[in-house]
């Protein structure tokens, strides 16, 4: 029986899938190869562009019009800037695939000769030129993973593609379709043979198209999750299909993990007369949080990336939309990381969750032998939010200038450290949920902390807790009054039972005794307690 799909391209007798050609827009994709283009799809990683590559074979290959094959340039990776010994990799991978899928012969000998005849620069367009006019139908390739190559190795492939592309359809391939995380105009990449940087559409200046595979639909994720039900016989209770759509906002690899993990892991769904309820997907959410899964984890390497952090830094301290290069938020919405319309924001809660718990990583590590989570667990079991903050004012004072510093953003570094410090006591007992405003210069953070209620049952307690930055440009009463309202409305929306409102005041020359202070609130005034940092 069929399970859901966690690694690789979709297999349809072993996945529960939605149909790979049905997630774009198919007729369209055959005019531009009738139309004999070069053109690039592109979407974030795991998101079934591969599986959708291998379809497309399928179905050139069974209408008999042209003879398509599907190559994967990720082995040249290895070979990073060493194009000759690259080159051979991926002419290699294309002799074994064009034999195993078409049953045509390309010897590897032959094409050894060409390298060595024509040099890594001219021996991929010579195989090209040679297999295409031994074609008796027009060829159409799909090079998967071409943004993986580097350096002179990528700027010779996507030359070569070019050098030869007037020779189409008898003595080159008729269309040839790009395929990687970014479209090919973002491709930065440095020539040691030429000694500067060369950007990906002038290398390939012949590219007709770029089109985006997007997320899975609403009625796609219900689609998918009624197949399970369907040969099963376990229903997802109407609430934990809504949650799974809320959490993933239909990102493939996030919606397939879910359930996956709240059906098949250890304990999953041996009771299958009950539905899946919505407790079982947040479970399945912390465990693929807790376990660092490869797909999230993949997510620090990105946070890495200057680019990404214009983006993502201003964010988290709820920066006006103004605040981004519009080059670097198409980039990071390519990479999947924020969403792909308006409102600027986290493309969904789980990489809300998970991006700023990468980001304070290394801080929340020093953290773990200086603070103690015993401190802040109440005798009845309860979180002592104040003790716990007024704790922080403390270690902000004496610590947070060098880790400041590292994150780079004036902004949103003061409230990365704070989300460290929350995290490494929090984790002993609950959860944080994040918000981020963006445009209206606040973060809002929900800790969810579960207290034992006797009779092996826990009651989850509410604590919110906004962040807010002074710059000078608002006085403190206008901040603590609107702050206030706001905290209060969240605390509403959430059912909090108490709140705190966080300043950070980042005017130059401030003393650390106008920067520390506590406000408690006054009757009347709800339970919202302001924090000044």
């Amino acid at each position: 029986m069929r399970k859901f799909n966690k690694e690789g391209p979709v297999e349809a007798e072993r996945h529960y899938c939605i149909p790979p050609l049905s997630r774009v827009n198919l007729a369209e994709i055959l005019e531009l190869i009738a139309d004999r283009r070069y053109f690039v799809l592109h979407a974030p990683r795991q998101t079934g562009k591969t599986s959708i590559l291998l379809a497309l074979q399928d179905r050139l290959n069974a209408d008999g019009e042209y003879r398509c094959l599907y190559v994967n340039f990720e082995g040249g990776q290895a070979a990073g800037e060493d194009t000759a010994s690259a080159m051979q990799t991926l002419l290699a991978d294309l002799a074994s695939r064009s034999l195993e899928v078409l049953n045509d012969d390309l010897p590897e000998q032959t094409m050894s000769e060409y390298l060595e005849k024509y040099g890594p620069h001219a021996a991929l367009g010579r195989t090209l030129v040679r297999w295409s006019q031994a074609s008796r139908l027009p060829l159409v390739l799909l090079i998967d993973e071409i943004d993986t190559l580097v350096g002179d190795t990528l700027i010779s492939v996507l030359r070569q593609l070019r050098g030869n592309y007037d020779r189409r359809p008898h003595h080159f391939p008729q269309s040839v379709i790009l395929c990687g995380v970014r479209d090919v105009r973002d491709y930065q990449i440095y020539s040691s043979r030429e000694g500067t940087n060369v950007r990906g559409g002038s290398a390939f200046n012949i590219k007709a198209e770029s089109l985006r595979l997007g997320d899975f639909s609403q009625g796609e994720v219900q689609e998918l999750l009624a197949q399970y039900t369907a040969e099963r016989g376990q229903a997802f209770e109407a609430g934990a299909v809504d949650r799974i759509w809320a959490l993933t906002c239909g990102q493939p690899w996030l919606v397939n993990a879910l359930a996956y993990e709240a059906c098949f892991s250890d304990g999953a769904g041996n009771e299958r007369n009950r539905p899946i309820q919505v407790d079982a997907i947040d479970q399945s959410r912390e465990s693929l949080i807790l376990r660092r899964v490869t797909h999230l984890d993949q997510l620090a390497t990105t946070l890495q990336e200057e680019r990404v952090r214009r983006v993502i830094l201003p964010m988290l301290a709820g920066s006006r939309e103004s605040a981004w290069a519009v080059r670097d938020l198409e980039y990071v919405r390519d990479l999947g990381l924020v969403a792909s319309d308006y409102p600027v924001r986290m493309a969904n809660p789980i990489y809300a969750e998970v991006i700023p718990r990468e980001l304070v990583l290394p801080l929340e590590a020093t953290l773990a032998g200086s603070v103690d989570p015993a401190w802040y667990a109440q005798p009845d079991g309860s979180l002592d939010a104040p003790g716990l903050l007024s704790a922080f004012q403390g270690y902000f004072r004496e610590n947070a200038e060098s880790w400041v510093e590292r994150y780079g953003h004036a902004e949103a570094g003061p409230q990365l450290v704070l989300h460290a410090y929350l995290q490494r006591v929090v984790n002993s007992g609950g959860r944080i949920g994040r918000e981020y405003a963006v445009g209206r210069g606040r973060t809002d953070l929900l800790i969810e902390w579960c207290q034992a209620a006797g009779g092996g049952t826990v009651r989850i307690r509410k604590y919110v807790i906004e962040c807010k930055v002074r710059t000078g440009k608002v006085g403190l009463d206008r901040l603590i009054r609107e702050g206030r309202e706001q905290t209060a409305a969240y605390m509403d929306g959430c059912g909090a039972e108490s709140g705190h409102l966080v300043i950070f005041d980042l005017r130059p020359g401030v003393s650390w005794e106008e920067r520390l202070f506590r406000i408690d609130a006054e009757p009347g005034q709800g339970s919202v307690t302001v924090w000044g940092l």
